[in-house]
């Protein structure tokens, strides 16, 4: 039901000419450094055993070749976006699009003030607005498949899930206290393929985030603030042991698209170039 609500909604954009696919062509250099090639990274093809299982009986999905930015979207990419879309300035867009907290630490709509750095990770954003912000860079929000894959990896290795380090360092991050000042973007060291920061420092949009899991209770969705996670017995999962991604699996399936959180961030993502 929420996939349906969520189309509807993208075909709403549509048809009032905010979709910024179309609207965002002529501003994407503007809007879009995250775009050029010099900030993303190359990501390789190739079969990949996602914690949750594609399908029954299906332990695998292929992954074809695809670039990811290397660090998370920043405030201040996020605010020359909104200054050459002004649509989606916390005082113009709809209520559809986004709810009450959306970008509710910047001191202005358009303007970041003490509360929200320029190298910080931008957070508050819908997933409707993280999506414009990518297509008007000529990007795409990645697919979970995508991001599960790449942020799998560790310095060394392609797949460190069974490494108890890999493990621990995120479990670290998930107890730290909450209210923490964000820091920048960069922080963490990079993995095998150069890409930094998909642990220890925010959360992020995936483009099917609505697809991974519904929640049978309807008061933990549209609050990703409030971290209500499923429990593993009730997660269809061929790795239960893989703790930490179960738990960004159940953050991401406890929002709605108009969803915003201190938190919640994202990155674009690009298909390959032949």
């Amino acid at each position: 039901m929420r996939t349906i609500v969520t189309g509807l909604l993208l075909a709403i954009v549509s048809v009032g000419g905010a979709n910024v696919a179309a609207a965002g062509g002529a501003n994407s250099a503007a809007a879009g450094a995250n775009s050029a090639p010099a900030d993303s990274a190359a990501v390789p093809a190739g079969d990949f055993a996602p914690v949750l299982a594609p399908a029954p009986g299906k332990q695998s999905v292929h992954v074809t070749a695809f670039r990811l930015g290397k660090i998370p979207v920043t405030n201040a990419q996020f605010l020359e976006f909104v200054r050459t879309h002004p649509q989606w300035r916390r005082d113009r867009i709809a209520t559809l699009f986004a709810d009450k907290e959306y970008l509710s630490h910047w001191s202005a709509p358009d303007a970041l003030g003490k509360g929200a750095l320029a190298q910080q990770p931008v957070t508050r954003v819908s997933w409707f607005a993280a999506r414009a912000y990518c297509a008007a860079a000529g990007a795409r929000l990645p697919n979970w498949y995508e991001w599960e894959l790449a942020a799998a990896a560790d310095e060394r290795h392609t797949d460190a899930r069974s490494s108890p380090a890999w493990r621990e360092r995120i479990l670290e991050w998930y107890a730290r206290p909450a209210g923490r000042p964000l820091p920048a973007v960069g922080s963490g060291s990079a993995n095998i393929y150069g890409v930094q920061d998909l642990h220890g420092l925010i959360w992020e949009w995936v483009e099917d985030f609505g697809s991974l899991m519904v929640s049978g209770d309807s008061r933990t969705q549209g609050d990703p603030d409030k971290l209500v996670f499923c429990g593993a017995g009730a997660l269809s999962a061929q790795d239960r042991e893989n703790y930490p991604v179960l738990m960004r699996i159940a953050y991401l399936s406890a929002l709605e698209a108009r969803s915003t959180g201190r938190v919640l961030g994202f990155r674009c993502a690009q298909d390959a170039t032949p």
